[in-house]
C-alpha cells in the first residue's frame, strides 16, 4: 500500500447521551491509494463531518448513484453501503446514533431519513453549524469529543419532552442489536403480544427497515467486522460465526449490501487494516 499514517481514536458520549448516541470515533488517514470506500449498512444512523476537505458521498456503490459534496453529513439506516470517494486523505469525526437518537437529537423519526444522506445543518439548524466550527477549530481529539457531548447534549435537551419512540419498538430493536439478528421475528411479536404485520409495520414506521431487513443487516454488520479485522477469518467461518445458513447465503447478502462479492470488496477496500 506503500508509505501511510493512519490514527483511529474511539469514546463513549457523554452517560446522559448513550441511550440516543452509540459512540464516536475519530479518524485521520493519509497517504493511501485513492479509492473508492464502501461504508457499510450498520445498526446506528451515521453522521461525519469532515476536518478537511468535504466529502464525496455516493447513496450506492457502483451503481450509478451521483457523487455529492458534504462538509458534513447525516445518514438514516441503510439497505446497501454508501460509496465514500476519497484520494487517499480522510480526516473526520463520526457519530453513530441509535433509531432512538433520531428523534431526541435530529427532531424526526428514523423513517424520516432512511437510505437518505443529508447535510448535517438540515437537521441541526444553528447547533450544526456550530458542532462543525468547534470540532474544526479544536486541536485534540479529547477536545473534539467534549465538544461533541455538549452540543448533543443541548440539541436532546431542546426537544426534549417531544414525541418518543414507542416502548416496544425500542426493546424490539435492542433485542434484535443484541441476538446479532440471530433470533425470529415473530417471536419477539409474539414477547410483545403483537401479530408479526403489526409489529413489522410498527417497527419500519419508526425506524425505516422492516425488522426483517433490520436483522439481515445485524448479520451482514457482524460478517462484516469479522472480515474487516487485520487478521480476518476464512469466509465459510465468517458465515457460520455470524449466522449464515452457509457461505453461499452470506456471497448473496453480500452483493446486495455492497454491490460486491467478497473477495472484490476486499481487493477493493483501500483502508482495510488502515486503523
Amino acid at each position: 500500500m506503500g508509505d501511510h499514517t493512519a490514527t483511529g481514536i474511539g469514546a463513549r458520549p457523554a452517560p446522559a447521551l448513550r441511550e440516543y448516541v452509540d459512540s464516536y470515533v475519530g479518524f485521520d488517514l493519509r497517504g493511501l491509494p485513492a479509492g473508492v470506500h464502501c461504508g457499510p449498512p450498520s445498526r446506528t444512523l451515521t453522521a461525519v463531518i469532515s476536518l478537511s476537505d468535504p466529502l464525496e458521498v455516493a447513496a450506492g456503490v457502483d451503481d450509478g448513484s451521483p457523487v455529492t459534496r458534504f462538509g458534513s453529513v447525516a445518514g438514516g439506516l441503510m439497505s446497501r453501503s454508501v460509496a465514500i470517494h476519497h484520494d487517499g486523505r480522510q480526516h473526520g469525526v463520526k457519530v453513530s446514533l441509535t433509531p432512538l437518537g433520531a428523534r431526541a437529537v435530529y427532531g424526526v423519526p428514523a423513517v424520516e431519513l432512511a437510505h437518505q444522506l443529508v447535510p448535517l445543518d438540515e437537521l441541526l439548524g444553528a447547533l450544526g453549524v456550530e458542532l462543525v466550527d468547534r470540532l474544526r477549530s479544536a486541536t485534540t481529539w479529547a477536545a473534539r469529543f467534549a465538544a461533541l457531548d455538549e452540543v448533543l447534549l443541548r440539541a436532546v435537551s431542546r426537544g426534549a419532552g417531544g414525541d418518543r419512540v414507542r416502548p416496544e419498538v425500542a426493546e424490539a430493536w435492542r433485542r434484535l442489536v443484541a441476538a446479532r439478528g440471530q433470533v425470529q421475528v415473530g417471536e419477539i411479536a409474539a414477547e410483545l403480544g403483537w401479530s408479526r404485520r403489526y409489529f413489522t409495520e410498527r417497527f419500519r414506521d419508526e425506524v425505516g427497515l422492516a425488522p426483517k431487513t433490520f436483522a439481515r443487516v445485524l448479520r451482514f454488520e457482524h460478517a462484516h467486522d469479522l472480515a474487516a479485522a487485520r487478521d480476518p477469518l476464512p469466509w465459510g467461518d465468517v458465515a457460520a460465526v455470524s449466522g449464515y445458513a452457509d457461505q453461499a447465503h452470506l456471497v448473496r447478502d453480500w452483493r446486495e449490501f455492497t454491490n460486491r462479492s467478497p473477495t472484490a470488496w476486499r481487493r477493493g477496500e483501500v483502508l482495510l487494516g488502515a486503523g
